[in-house]
């Protein structure tokens, strides 16, 4: 990410820096792999450590599938209630050691604050409206948008609960990034790269409460979830500078690389982790070689699971697939379209759908609670 600061800070770092009453703002340096990697510096009315009590919040552990049979599975997630806030209403999918996927669909805003300390989480915005409150400012969200939080942030969700709210969520235990290849030594976007900064958002308000009183905080760690009471109001913050803090890319806003014959999923590349990517399927003109099949090939993921989330349009590849329905085609076996998709590729001009893709390097297991909402049949669709 680039240089950002919001707010009021001193001059230098590690330096005084008082307040109206001549006490000193807290510093505190908020970073990733041991002050060697992106980091800012925050600056509090209070101490970011005065907690007045801790507990263990209830949190229900999560549930994979036993050994069964290797097959493609699909989800549909559109059978899943609305309920609960953004954090409590997680509904989780599919998960291994590096990331957990899930969705949820919140009809409230948390009364309460929230911080992942293991990884960065990054939520896609199928439906609704809404903002997300934090330590470094207020992100105002809309259907489309990418919102990447780094690990460590305090956060909340409030949704405009006049609308429909449907999230994608992938929770990691590793920092979000864009690709690699597509930034230049100095971290900066390359020109073929399917976006730039000018696409991307930081924080647009800053809101600074300085009161006193108690405000809780779950922190996720360790596979626990605690119960922090803070003394104060979390988000004290009066201002901050650097490289490390939420931002929002919206769906929308890429732009995808076409090619004469088809292109592979690379090119759709947006995001990367610690053993996964995460891509966007978006509107785009097909391939313009005379004897060009705009339909992908058969291809098996021999080092990759694939996880498709539907967002919206005609899936051009796919029969039976609907709003919303999340695909897995683990490694080990090929996948492709299906049963006529190919033929009926040929000729087409454009595509107009939009999917969100996540590939990860280490297989994938299903949340027992998942298969209630599995489509059974998916695994013989091709025949």
């Amino acid at each position: 990410m680039h240089y950002r600061k919001m707010g009021s800070i001193p001059k230098k770092r590690h330096i005084q820096f008082k307040k109206e009453d001549n006490t000193l703002f807290r510093e505190q340096v908020m970073g990733t792999k041991g002050f060697s990697g992106t980091q800012s510096i925050l600056y509090h009315y209070n101490m970011p450590t005065s907690v007045k009590g801790t507990k263990m919040y209830p949190l229900e552990k999560m549930k994979y599938e036993e050994d069964i049979p290797l097959k493609h599975r699909h989800l549909l997630t559109g059978k899943c209630e609305s309920g609960k806030d953004a954090i409590l209403g997680r509904k989780y999918m599919l998960g291994n050691d590096d990331l957990v996927i899930g969705i949820v669909k919140p009809l409230e805003a948390m009364d309460y604050y929230y911080r992942n300390g293991d990884g960065d989480e990054l939520l896609f915005v199928h439906h609704g409206t809404g903002k997300i409150e934090t330590i470094f400012g207020s992100i105002y969200y809309k259907e489309g948008d990418y919102i990447v939080i780094p690990i460590g942030t305090i956060y909340r969700v409030v949704p405009q609960t006049h609308n429909e709210q449907t999230l994608l969520i992938v929770e990691t235990n590793s920092q979000i990034t864009t690709p690699r290849r597509y930034r230049n030594e100095y971290g900066q976007l390359l020109e073929h790269s399917p976006f730039c900064e000018r696409d991307i958002h930081g924080p647009e308000k800053l809101e600074t409460y300085n009161q006193m009183g108690q405000h809780t905080v779950l922190t996720k760690s360790r596979g626990m979830m605690t119960e922090h009471t803070f003394a104060n109001h979390p988000l004290d913050v009066v201002g901050w500078d650097g490289y490390l803090y939420p931002w929002k890319f919206n769906i929308h806003d890429f732009e995808p690389i076409t090619g004469r014959i088809h292109q592979p999923p690379p090119v759709h590349q947006t995001f990367e982790g610690h053993n996964f990517v995460i891509c966007s399927f978006v509107p785009r003109l097909y391939d313009y070689h005379p004897d060009a099949i705009p339909a992908p090939y058969y291809h098996s993921n021999v080092n990759s699971d694939e996880v498709i989330y539907y967002v919206d349009g005609n899936f051009m590849s796919r029969n039976g697939i609907s709003e919303g329905s999340i695909t897995l085609h683990p490694s080990g076996i090929p996948h492709g379209p299906h049963p006529g998709k190919i033929e009926a590729s040929i000729g087409k001009k454009e595509t107009a759908e939009l999917a969100v893709m996540i590939d990860t390097f280490k297989p994938l297991k299903i949340v027992s609670e998942a298969a209630l909402i599995e489509d059974h049949s998916y695994m013989s669709s091709w025949t």
